[in-house]
């Protein structure tokens, strides 16, 4: 390689065009989804065309068909960053916090760090989740997309309920899948978007209620 075919970055690495490419490909991308999400959390999904999300951008159609291809896409990978909170794929039960949510030895503050973690999530991704949610019945695709998500959310919560149950007894009569279902239903998007975004509950209020709800649902009275 030639020697004058690369330059030094400000923190002494090396830097190519490739790289200067990459990352214009990435902001670009940032961009275009940012623009998307605001799109189809005020206007709605049917609502906002390619177009629209390309002039909000501040970028030509072709290029966002060029790096998603279709609308749906665009929406599937806002909602899929939404959740991760950033643009890596890794798996939530292989991210740190739910990691930390199953190695927790007190019962009590598990469902502490849950509540916490799923709230993390939600004050990014609700309103994503809402879109996808109102669309499905109409649209065959949003309608896989939103089984696809509340059954990778009911596998969460079975793992953190099957962490629960080997730590402590669960509350009288309660099955290991009732579990994970009050968990889905207590920490789903419907009910956080009804008390946070309908009812104008602070996120703080939210998340004490549900660590509340979780215990006096899951584990066994005094």
């Amino acid at each position: 390689m030639r020697a004058e075919s690369q330059r030094k970055d400000p923190a002494g690495g090396n830097s190519t065009p490739a790289d200067g490419r990459t990352a214009r490909s990435r902001a670009t991308r940032a961009r275009i989804l940012a623009a998307a999400a605001g799109l189809f959390t005020t206007h709605g999904y049917t609502a906002t065309s390619i177009g629209a999300i390309a002039a909000e951008a501040g970028v030509g159609e072709q290029t966002v068909y060029y790096a998603f291809k279709t609308k749906r896409a665009v929406l599937t990978v806002a909602l899929d960053q939404a959740v991760a909170g950033d643009d890596q794929p890794v798996p939530t039960l292989e991210r740190s916090w739910a990691k930390a949510v199953i190695a927790e030895p007190d019962p009590h503050r598990q469902l502490e760090l849950q509540a916490a973690g799923a709230g993390d999530i939600l004050s990014r991704a609700a309103p994503l989740l809402d879109v996808v949610r109102s669309a499905a019945p109409s649209d065959p695709d949003l309608n896989r997309l939103w089984r696809t998500n509340l059954e990778q959310r009911l596998t969460v919560q079975r793992a953190f309920a099957e962490a629960l149950v080997r730590k402590t007894a669960l509350r009288e009569g309660l099955t290991l899948d009732a579990a994970a279902d009050i968990a889905l239903a207590t920490l789903s998007p419907e009910t956080y978007t009804l008390l946070v975004s309908e009812r104008h509950w602070t996120h703080e209020a939210w998340q004490g209620w549900a660590e509340h709800a979780l215990s006096s649902q899951l584990l066994p009275t005094a």
